[in-house]
């Protein structure tokens, strides 16, 4: 079984160095670890230091690189990267991909799905979702502390095979996750928090305390909130009638002083982010089901021109 980790950050770090345990056991297993720049260095000389609430490993892949076009043809595929890197992975990927390939996708996102298979139409995508607080702490290291570490995920609208050989895989590897019927509503419920969130707290360059705060901003995000809440209905996807007070009130379970992860990112001259998962596809999806987005529209044109003024 050949299984290859696309994207070795917190996420994937986390998951594919505990898939890295069923390598002493399982001596028709290989696993790939693609990664990058000083991180990729480290993993290759030393492996990759999985510091957890569990305890400390170091995972070894049977390969790690940068390089996709170094993989076999896969069995299961965790794809862990940014979303706007994922069509220029997708590209790559697709030689790899057989017809009973497992892929995985771990980003955040409702059209993920949508996204691979515009461009790859083999395989099994399993639309997911996933829980989990881990970063590189440096290079070749990954820390994870709190929270559920599981994958949500459901079977692919397409081909309802190839399950069983994940849930198998997964469990073997002590991998927490959740079958669900409609993996959508939990894919929507934990996009509307991030995204609101997100882009409200990156455009005013405020922590989510200090949204909480201001009636102004609080009053962006549940209007944000509430625009996604109208697509997803439009879409026929089960939200419960009280999402959006659910998702507001889990903002105060944070610390004052927290940002969010796409506002670490839009503070960083000239790195990417991912201002187009989240503004981009709102308003995307708006216009194509008559829905109106208009605060949305605002913020992300700030995001387009800079930090708005408050």
């Amino acid at each position: 079984m050949n299984i290859a980790v696309i994207g070795v950050g917190g996420v994937g770090g986390y998951f594919g160095g505990k898939l890295t345990k069923l390598l002493r056991d399982d001596l028709d297993l290989n696993i790939y670890f693609i990664a990058r720049g000083k991180h990729l260095v480290e993993i290759r000389k030393n492996g990759l230091l999985l510091d957890t609430d569990e305890h400390q490993i170091i995972c070894k892949p049977t390969l790690a690189t940068d390089d996709i076009s170094e993989l076999p043809a896969l069995d299961l595929c965790l794809i862990a990267v940014k979303s706007y890197d994922l069509e220029d992975v997708l590209i790559r990927l697709k030689p790899k991909i057989t017809d009973s390939t497992m892929i995985l996708p771990l980003l955040n996102g409702v059209d993920i799905y949508e996204r691979i298979r515009s461009i790859i139409e083999n395989g099994h995508v399993f639309p997911s979702s996933v829980y989990v607080g881990t970063h590189i702490e440096k290079p070749g290291k990954v820390t994870q502390r709190g929270g559920v570490c599981t994958i949500v995920f459901g079977k692919d609208p397409r081909n309802e095979n190839g399950i069983t050989v994940l849930t198998d895989t997964l469990q073997r590897a002590n991998i927490r996750f959740s079958l669900s019927e409609n993996p959508y509503v939990e894919i929507w419920g934990k996009f509307i928090f991030i995204a609101a969130f997100g882009l409200v707290t990156a455009s005013y360059d405020k922590t989510i305390g200090e949204v909480l705060e201001s009636e102004e901003l609080s009053s962006y995000v549940k209007n944000i909130m509430k625009e996604i809440v109208d697509i997803a209905n439009a879409k026929r996807i089960p939200l419960p009638p009280s999402i959006i007070d659910e998702s507001f009130t889990k903002a105060r379970s944070f610390p004052f002083g927290t940002k969010t992860s796409f506002q670490r990112d839009y503070e960083i001259p000239g790195k990417k982010d991912e201002r187009d998962l989240f503004g981009g596809a709102i308003i995307r999806m708006g216009e194509q089901l008559g829905i109106n987005t208009e605060t949305t529209e605002m913020i992300y044109e700030y995001l387009q021109k800079g930090k708005a003024t408050y």
